[in-house]
């Protein structure tokens, strides 16, 4: 088990670019105290699965005091991962371990092969998640639906008992029941065992009581990173939701007023710029086929 620290994660002075790509971070910073639950919020392409990623050690970034989290870089020291201290669960069908990379969760085989198929895992919390997320064992995972499908993943990524855990929109082919027993299951093991917990959704029903912490980003800017409790916004409002709603759609409304604004112009117009009798390409075009054709100077002035 990961020891303690006064910041879980730690994000100072990041700097981050996909080949080719304008950065996504640039000068970014980020500390989440041990015991939080801390939801990402942010519009769709504002960096959050990427954070999530960088925060995995699935991109290498910087040095090695750039990204921290347990005290421990968080891409070149694997043992974070193979020890289970640090889990990620996104999006993919797939299960990290370690040096074996992603393991697909749609073949033909049982869920039953997958989950036991873990070795060194406490059997009480093994038979805890199964229960919790009504996992039938003998499900083929090439023939679930996908909520099956996620249930598995979900209960693999959670047997090792994690010290920081990074979430990427994972509850979201779960029903209302399921995704209510798992936020409470996170809750526990947050309060018990004093787990970190980062949990990027869009999905904002019952959080108001659940998180601790909020951090907002967009377009790749911290925008606000607080406690829940000391939120201003959501003392007025009726929920969570409703409050990143607003922020979302001032964010819209910004970019809107940055697509209307015309753009400088740096190349000096001539008043002959919107003259009829200016000649365009297509007007220059037409004449070349009037002069090929042996069309007369006189009709060749009206173009």
């Amino acid at each position: 088990m990961g020891k303690l620290t006064a910041t879980s994660i730690e994000v100072s002075g990041l700097h981050f670019a996909y080949d080719g790509q304008p950065p996504v971070y640039a000068n970014f910073n980020l500390d989440i105290s041990p015991g939080s639950r801390c939801l990402l919020v942010g519009a769709n392409g504002s960096g959050k699965t990427t954070l999530l990623k960088i925060l995995a050690g699935k991109h290498m970034v910087g040095g090695k005091d750039v990204v921290r989290v347990l005290n421990r870089s968080a891409f070149h020291d694997t043992q974070l991962v193979c020890s289970g201290d640090l889990a990620y669960l996104g999006g993919s069908w797939s299960k990290t371990i370690g040096s074996a990379g992603d393991i697909p969760l749609q073949g033909d085989f049982s869920a039953e092969h997958m989950i036991f198929g873990v070795e060194g895992i406490d059997s009480v919390r093994r038979e805890k998640l199964i229960e919790l997320l009504d996992i039938d064992l003998q499900w083929r995972m090439h023939k679930v639906s996908d909520g099956q499908r996620r249930r598995v993943q979900i209960c693999m990524g959670l047997l090792h008992p994690f010290q920081v855990l990074l979430l990427d929109e994972v509850t979201v082919d779960l029903d209302v029941v399921a995704r209510m027993d798992l936020l409470e299951f996170f809750k526990e093991e947050c309060e018990q065992r004093g787990a970190t917990i980062v949990y990027a959704t869009h999905i904002f029903d019952g959080l108001e009581t659940w998180a601790t912490d909020v951090a907002y980003i967009q377009d790749g800017e911290l925008r606000r990173s607080q406690k829940l409790s000391e939120l201003p916004e959501l003392k007025n409002a009726n929920n969570l939701l409703s409050v990143v709603e607003n922020w979302l759609r001032s964010e819209i409304k910004r970019e809107s007023k940055k697509l209307v604004t015309p753009p400088p112009q740096f190349k000096k117009i001539s008043p002959l710029d919107n003259s009829p009798f200016r000649s365009s390409r297509h007007m220059a075009y037409y004449r070349c086929i009037l002069i090929s054709s042996g069309y007369t100077q006189d009709l060749l002035m009206r173009f």
